[in-house]
């Protein structure tokens, strides 16, 4: 697997949080975070599971962010080990608890870079119980209908496609 700059990875990671805030904001669909995998792409999420090829991620996108307007994803650090990324992320609700704290869960995500601007992998890590419990105590409810993950998804890890 070839090596890539320090530089040039966390510059693609830099304009991927860029976008992200831009969709958060309303400015761009979810489907634009698309345009920052290969074609052959895998992106496995704890809900929706393994989500293999270009186009099934950019439909992925669409589908399971639907109705969570509102939700925030504030990046807090990234690492990079050769072509490797791993960041640390919140799932941020709206509105703030009692105490004026977020409600929030962490994430990590562990990202593969492919050069030109693309990621090969992203693998979501994150407590799906504990964001349940957040949703719950905080009163959210979507802005919308909300798609439900697939009854049966594929949840094998993708650590090195």
């Amino acid at each position: 697997m070839p090596e890539y700059a320090n530089k040039e990875i966390l510059e693609t990671h830099g304009r991927f949080i860029d976008i992200r805030n831009r969709v958060v904001a309303g400015d761009l669909g979810w489907d634009a975070m698309a345009d920052f995998f290969t074609d052959d792409a895998t992106f496995v999420d704890p809900a929706w599971g393994r989500v293999d090829g270009l186009e099934n991620i950019r439909a992925f996108f669409k589908e399971s962010m639907q109705g969570l307007d509102g939700w925030e994803f504030p990046h807090e650090w990234e690492m990079v080990d050769g072509n490797r990324l791993v960041t640390g992320w919140q799932n941020r609700l709206p509105g703030r608890r009692p105490d004026g704290g977020y409600w929030q869960a962490p994430g990590v995500s562990r990202f593969i870079y492919a050069g030109g601007g693309k990621f090969s992998l992203e693998h979501d890590i994150l407590n799906m119980t504990h964001v349940f419990e957040v949703m719950k105590q905080s009163g959210w409810k979507p802005s919308g209908a909300l798609n439900a993950p697939p009854p049966n998804p594929v949840r094998l890890c993708a650590w090195e496609p």
